[in-house]
């Protein structure tokens, strides 16, 4: 009997409580910067739906309560009603940080209009990154551009737009590095060594750490030979390159004197270090005396017919040809 009777006053209660042809949404996530009645309610009329209010800042939320959605369905001429104060709307709006990379682009080029230098980097200390939309596409324009040429400084105000953005100004602060692309040393190389192509490797750094002329190509720096050791990652400065030596101070070499059809070849000994085209001097070591002659290749060197031979204190000159007689023959 007793569950009879409970079993048909919950029927009455069902039959009691109202039906509405709009239902709820207890939960919503919104993209545009107003709410709209949509966000709310479920099955409106065609035509219903508008604008209500300004949606939260983007990764803000708002709750609706009970007594406000009611308010709100009284005021559209919503079919609903809230059943208790339990009714309730939550809304979501997501948002993203607008990073550096989003900004950098629009001021790059607003700089370079102002005469930055082309190639460098950018610095923003203390950039506190905006939320914007998480579902919009922000256009960014800079205003209000200060730039001083002589420190690299710089303020601007960026404007950040677009569609389902809300409009928004940032101040900014930064400074304006330049940079230069240059071939630096893969790996350390020692006085003598050869620069080979895969001796080099490309490198950022910047222009003002740049304090002499150094190589600024490739080509500038292969075949020659660094003058002193030159380490991994080091820009390497014009004047540590020559060309490669051939000779060796204090080394035997081959040489050539030639007196129209007449070539004397003979032995001697460098007396300092050449490169090809490089003028050495060489010892003569029958005669002691030293002659000047050109480096024509690996060990080997060069007498001009009509040059003098330079002679040591209390020895008497020579003609190149008697020098040349006076050396063993090869």
């Amino acid at each position: 009997m007793t569950l009879r009777i409970w079993l048909a006053g919950l029927a009455i209660f069902a039959l009691t409580q109202p039906t509405y042809a709009v239902l709820l949404r207890p939960t919503g996530s919104l993209v545009a910067s107003v709410v709209k009645l949509s966000d709310l309610f479920d099955d409106l009329d065609t035509g219903v739906d508008r604008a209500i209010g300004p949606a939260p800042a983007p990764g803000g939320r708002i709750i609706v309560e009970a007594a406000q959605l009611g308010a709100i369905a009284r005021q559209f001429g919503v079919d609903w009603r809230p059943a208790s104060l339990a009714d309730r709307v939550v809304l979501d709006r997501p948002g993203r940080a607008l990073g550096r990379d989003d900004v950098l682009p629009a001021l790059r080029a607003a700089l370079d209009n102002v005469g930055a230098p082309t190639d460098a980097d950018i610095e923003l200390p203390g950039f506190a990154p905006p939320l914007i939309s998480a579902a919009g596409r922000a256009e960014i324009t800079i205003e209000q551009l200060e730039f001083d040429g002589t420190n690299g400084r710089f303020g601007a105000t960026i404007a950040i737009s677009g569609p389902g953005i809300s409009n928004q100004k940032i101040r900014v602060s930064g400074s304006v590095t330049e940079m230069v692309e240059i071939p630096v040393l893969a790996h350390r190389l020692q006085p003598g060594s050869i620069v080979r192509a895969d001796d080099l490797k490309p490198s950022r750094l910047r222009a003002s750490l740049l304090a002499t002329e150094v190589v600024r190509s490739p080509e500038q720096a292969i075949g020659l030979a660094v003058r002193r050791t030159v380490g991994r990652g080091q820009p390497i400065a014009l004047a540590d390159l020559g060309k490669p030596l051939i000779v060796a101070k204090n080394t035997r070499v081959s040489v050539q004197l030639q007196s129209g059809a007449l070539v004397i070849s003979a032995i001697g000994q460098a007396m300092e270090s050449g490169a090809l085209g490089d003028r050495i001097t060489v010892l003569n070591p029958n005669s002691r005396a030293i002659i000047e002659a050109e480096v024509v290749g690996a060990g080997r060197v060069r007498v001009l017919a009509d040059s003098a031979p330079i002679v040591q204190a209390g020895a008497t000159r020579v003609s190149n040809a008697a020098l040349g007689a006076s050396m063993v023959l090869r």
